[in-house]
């Protein structure tokens, strides 16, 4: 059975990635958990798995791969009869991936401000600063460009970086976001396995 690790208290965005895309495309798989803030990453036996002593990290026989996108690819291409994550088309594929890249690697100042402790609900929404409204902004104005007029899915089908996108739309509140894009990532927001991963989360 595939296992793969989380951080322990279930907060991590691209750990969330990772289980959302084991759980849509239906793979029975274990969960294990590192304790970040005690260090348990940096474990010489969990580093010499992991290379970049982080998580999520999937773990599949004797195979061992950390970074969420390279699992989320490699899951595509090990299991190709189970359910999609990423677009068929090839086109749509690539700009899915785009998509992924930039939601990890912009908008820091967002991401600082309100982290996936606001989004679950742990810390309040304080107000963004002027460089955290920047990227708000950026991000709307993307998401406007991307997310189709009747609020559905980015690419027709469902796929993980639907989910990404509504993970980072749900750092502003609804009065922050277009009411278009609220409804989007409330929509997302149900699947169940979002629901799952928030099941998971230590009360």
């Amino acid at each position: 059975m595939l296992q793969l690790y989380v951080d322990h208290d279930f907060l991590s965005p691209y750990a969330m990635a990772a289980f959302v895309a084991l759980t849509e495309k239906g793979l029975p798989f274990t969960v294990l958990t590192r304790n970040l803030d005690g260090g348990e990453q940096f474990e010489p036996g969990y580093r010499a798995q992991s290379l970049t002593s982080r998580v999520p990290m999937l773990v599949d026989g004797d195979f061992h791969l950390s970074e969420s996108s390279a699992i989320i690819e490699y899951l595509e291409d090990a299991y190709p009869d189970t359910a999609r994550v990423l677009p068929m088309d090839l086109k749509a594929r690539a700009r899915a991936r785009q998509l992924q890249a930039w939601l990890r690697s912009d908008l820091l100042p967002l991401r600082d401000e309100r982290t996936t402790a606001t989004v679950f609900g742990l810390k309040p929404a304080l107000q963004l600063s002027p460089a955290a409204r920047a990227a708000a902004d950026k991000l709307i104005a993307v998401a406007e460009a991307v997310v189709p007029a009747d609020g559905g899915n980015l690419f027709g089908d469902w796929c993980v970086a639907d989910a990404e996108l509504a993970l980072l739309l749900r750092r502003l509140t609804q009065d922050e976001l277009p009411a278009r894009l609220a409804a989007y990532a409330d929509r997302q927001w149900r699947r169940p396995s979002f629901a799952a991963w928030r099941a998971r989360q230590p009360e």
